[in-house]
């Protein structure tokens, strides 16, 4: 009986003034906020978590002032009388949709089970160091797997398929082992990027009738879709600091990408590839299964929960198949045709995340990945390499793939967004009203009696 009393003195204690261990809170907080940022949250889930969080440990909403860098988090916590600012340095950016999930639910778990400072840390530390769900084997396997899907989706063959699947492996193993020995990460992507496209060039000796469509999509893993997607949503939320970093951060990744592609092509007599049509075969089940296949792969690359894996792939071939059958069927444009599949997923995801107990962007990511215009940016890039020797239409042909990429880049990100953004009153209104009950079922209640 009195451990119990002890238990609950703490926690009116902690409720009914903000300033008590006050550093301890500030640092719960900020961990929290760097395990988001650090692995893929976009700044609109930090700042929702984090406030859930300073809300466990009786900070009221008015006194919580978090300012997003994408390197550097600010917390402050003040009221008239009193004033606590800290700082946490964020120092990787990976993706690991786990651990955003993991945070958000023990956000939830703080304040339904009343935990102490001690069982939240204790708890926190656990999500930070627990295991990925999937060995670096099957990592390999599923980039290799996502990869050979998306060739087939840009109209290569079986055969062509199997050889990107081994080109796009050989590249990450190579990406792996260089963050194995400490190589800064974006001299790694060139060295992956290199490799890769070297084992693809390799393929038109091989037999297959789509030779040339290996050396597009084997760098495909490449892409960096989860910044680009969290950098427009940024924006677009009007997080500028935080979603302009991000782009920085991408153009970083595309720029160690496209020195290891051109330090290949140069190697070998690389023809003007770039015109060729790469269209898959009108044949919606092939559609369905490689896009499934491709958002599957990246789902494992993003180290999400096996059991959201099937509804993942389900996502991913619902946005590629409305995207292709507003473009084929009814001729859209494929700015339109993306911003349909994207938005018809942001739509389902906003009811999926009560079924499946999920955040919207876990489910969102991965299934959107196939649309990002993985081609139309390697198009790009491939004719800026050999800009000098472009004729007048070709450049013209050149800056449109760039135009139309950056558009459906947008398209994907407004797709997603808006659901949310029509959705986030709601969504707000009813996590305060449940937060609020937890509040005073978990702590008022209980210290009444």
């Amino acid at each position: 009986m009195d451990n119990f009393k002890n238990r609950y003195d703490e926690q009116r204690e902690l409720l009914t003034d903000t300033f008590t261990a006050i550093g301890q809170k500030a640092e719960l907080i900020l961990s929290v906020g760097q395990l988001l940022m650090e692995n893929g949250a976009s700044s609109d889930r930090i700042i929702r978590v984090s406030k859930r969080v300073a809300a466990f440990m009786g900070i009221d909403e008015k006194k919580f002032h978090l300012h997003i860098m994408y390197t550097t988090l600010m917390l402050n916590i003040s009221d008239e009388n009193q004033s606590h600012t800290s700082f946490r340095k964020c120092v990787k950016h990976a993706v690991d949709m786990r651990i955003i999930s993991a945070v958000s639910k023990l956000s939830w778990q703080a304040l339904s089970d009343h935990y102490t400072l001690e069982e939240f840390q204790s708890r926190l530390k656990v999500i930070a160091t627990r295991p990925r769900f999937y060995t670096e084997i099957q990592i390999i396997l599923a980039i290799g797997a996502a990869c050979g899907a998306y060739c087939i989706l840009f109209g290569g063959d079986i055969q062509a398929a199997f050889y990107t699947s081994i080109c796009s492996m050989l590249g990450k193993i190579v990406q792996i082992r260089c963050a194995k020995v400490g190589i800064n990460p974006y001299v790694g992507m060139a060295f992956a990027a290199c490799t890769a496209t070297v084992a693809a060039y390799f393929v038109h000796f091989l037999p297959t009738e789509t030779a040339w469509q290996p050396i597009i999509a084997c760098a495909l893993f490449l892409v960096p879709g989860v910044p680009i997607i969290n950098g427009l949503l940024d924006l677009l939320n009007t997080y500028i600091v935080s979603g302009a970093s991000r782009f920085l951060h991408t153009g970083l990744i595309i720029g160690g990408m496209t020195f290891g592609i051109v330090f290949a092509i140069e190697m070998f007599p690389v023809v003007d590839f770039t015109n060729l049509r790469m269209l898959p075969e009108d044949n919606y089940l092939i559609f369905a299964i490689n896009a499934a296949i491709g958002a599957m792969g990246f789902a494992i690359l993003f180290n999400l929960p096996p059991r959201l894996l099937i509804a993942v792939g389900t996502g991913g071939a619902l946005c590629v198949c409305i995207k292709n059958f507003l473009i084929f069927e009814l001729n859209c444009s494929p700015e339109l045709g993306t911003l349909a599949g994207a938005m018809v997923i942001g739509i389902i995801a906003v009811k999926a995340i009560h079924w499946l107990h999920t955040p919207m962007q876990v489910l969102i990511v991965p299934a959107v990945i196939p649309l990002v215009p993985g081609v139309l940016i390697y198009r790009f890039l491939f004719a800026m390499i050999n800009i000098r020797n472009l004729t007048p239409d070709q450049l013209l042909s050149a800056v449109q793939s760039g135009v139309d990429a950056a558009l459906i880049i947008l398209a994907i990100a407004i797709g997603t967004a808006t659901p949310q953004i029509f959705a986030n009153r709601a969504f707000e209104r009813h996590n305060k009203e449940k937060q609020e009950k937890l509040l005073h079922e978990a702590y008022r209640s209980n210290l009444n009696d």
